[in-house]
């Protein structure tokens, strides 16, 4: 049997490649149906025969459904065009959707060995094909679990509303999804935002419980809009949804491993689905039952370091019948058994810095790569919490965050930023040196009439007497600048601790922000 084959289906033309084994076994196979003619892996089907003979991708018939109208079948609903002189958007998605449930996918059923169940079955495109292939696993769960929307067009319009209007967490879909972070730059119209909407849809299906084992982003550095970067993402959507591995363990899933020799504590491991880095996710648990509303969180930084000393202490507070309330504590750190993993760290919790606008190191060496905070942060706030949530009773109006030097940095500049991402914000001894003083030209830029309003955030600051002097004084002018303005967070404090340096520091701060983590 031709192993690549065309041919219609009433007036539908398909075009169909088969697995490598198909013609030497009695096998039945999963079915992957793609949109605008399979054009997605036809330019790499060599490869994806090398995933399948290495073992690291299961055994898919491919079918491409060549469109009639892609403005038309590839939307949910009408709208307008983007331009004076494009064709208008039919919105005849629905009966396309219903057309490859009914007609196409039993055709194929019934003339190839497949699987037919949903769970065996996805649908993928890009562009507006990748769209489509949402509706169809919304409408369509009967005939479709794994969607595949690489580049998807979130853009369209009501596309983003209808998500946020509706309930799909319950359904057993595995979705991947990718964006090039250069698409829309150069366009003047609603698809310049295309990689803001595709981030707030992973972050809306994450928000109404879809776990992260069933769903992936992928962000493509320098990518366009383009087939060229859609294709080289094609073999990896299909590794997601159909890879050999069991589900519960796949790339981006939070895996429990067990507990740590602390009681009361677990560790997941992680590799986010949108910086594509690994981390080892440290968790103590609240030993008592959660208050109306749940658990307060505190989610800290170089969990390599200090997650003992505080899980200990915050273990030994919390026994009644006076001790501080329960607290979910979330410590964020690497596979390493080093206390301070100095790559990963640099680059997580800085924004890019030119050696220019460094100072020069102690041991006169180069500086490692940085510029991993702005990724990084979109990790916590779009994969971590919505897992730790889905496992946990948490009061999100009681949400922490600490971190100790480049990670003081990294809490200061993220509530400069992203001022609603927590309520308290811890910063021991931060380096407020970065970048030739940024976190003093971000407050500068932030906390003019309109900026940066008085909020209910607060602010902590701490910082060791016997510290270098810079880090002494930066500290307290940060403090300075900020109560004088009377805008900015509603509450801020500086604590100098004497007798401590830059290490030492750490463990007279724990017992005091768990107290001011749990009221």
């Amino acid at each position: 049997m031709n192993r690549y084959q065309e041919l219609m289906v009433g007036d539908r033309k398909l075009v169909v490649h088969l697995p490598p084994s198909y013609d030497d076994s009695g096998r039945r196979f999963p079915v992957a149906y793609v949109q605008d003619g399979g054009e997605l892996f036809a330019g790499c089907l060599n490869y994806l025969q090398h995933l399948h003979t290495s073992g690291q991708l299961e055994e898919i018939i491919l079918v491409g459904i060549v469109p009639r109208s892609r403005h038309d079948e590839y939307t949910p609903w009408p709208a307008a065009a983007l331009a004076d002189g494009f064709p208008p958007f039919g919105g005849r998605g629905r009966a396309y959707v219903d057309e490859v449930a009914d007609v196409l996918k039993p055709y194929i059923d019934s003339h190839y060995r497949t699987k037919s169940d949903a769970k065996d079955t996805a649908i993928l495109g890009g562009s507006l094909g990748g769209l489509i292939a949402w509706f169809a696993g919304f409408w369509r769960p009967d005939a479709f679990g794994r969607i595949g929307m690489l580049s998807a067009s979130f853009w369209y319009e009501g596309a983003v509303d209808f998500i946020k209007e509706r309930d799909n967490a319950g359904n057993p879909v595995r979705m991947y999804m990718s964006v090039g972070e250069k698409e829309g730059i150069y366009k003047n119209n609603r698809q310049r935002h295309m990689v803001e909407l595709t981030k707030e849809a992973h972050r809306l299906w994450l928000e109404k419980g879809m776990p992260v084992s069933r769903l992936k982003l992928d962000l493509e550095p320098e990518g366009t809009h383009d087939n060229l970067f859609m294709m080289r993402r094609f073999p990896e959507a299909l590794k997601w949804l159909f890879g050999r591995k069991d589900e519960a363990v796949k790339a981006s899933a939070m895996t429990d491993t067990g507990g740590v020799h602390l009681p009361g504590t677990r560790t997941w491991s992680f590799t986010s689905g949108l910086n594509g880095r690994e981390y080892r996710i440290l968790i103590a648990e609240p030993a008592g039952p959660p208050p109306e509303g749940g658990y307060p969180a505190l989610y800290t930084l170089d969990a390599n370091a200090s997650f003992g000393s505080l899980t200990e202490a915050a273990r030994l507070q919390s026994r009644g019948p006076h001790g501080i309330p329960p607290a979910l504590i979330v410590g964020i750190g690497y596979h390493s058994d080093d206390p301070i993993v100095t790559k990963e760290r640099f680059f997580d919790y800085t924004v890019y810095a030119d050696d220019s606008e460094l100072p020069q190191r102690p041991d006169a060496s180069g500086w490692p790569q940085t510029g991993g905070a702005e990724a990084f942060l979109d990790v916590l706030e779009y994969e971590l919490k919505p897992a730790v949530e889905s496992a946990y009773a948490v009061d999100r109006s009681r949400q922490s965050f600490f971190g100790h030097s480049l990670g003081g940095f990294l809490v200061l500049y993220a509530m400069l930023t992203r001022p609603n991402a927590y309520r308290r914000y811890f910063a021991a001894s931060p380096s407020i040196w970065w970048k030739n003083g940024l976190i003093f030209k971000l407050w500068e830029e932030r906390s003019g009439a309109s900026a940066l309003p008085r909020s209910e955030i607060e602010l902590h600051l701490s910082v060791g007497s016997l510290e270098k002097p810079h880090m002494v004084s930066d500290a307290y002018r940060l403090y300075a600048l900020m109560t004088a303005s009377g805008r900015g967070p509603k509450t801020i404090s500086m604590n100098e601790v004497q007798g401590e340096g830059h290490v030492s520091l750490l463990p007279s701060l724990l017992s005091p922000m768990l107290r001011i983590v749990t009221r």
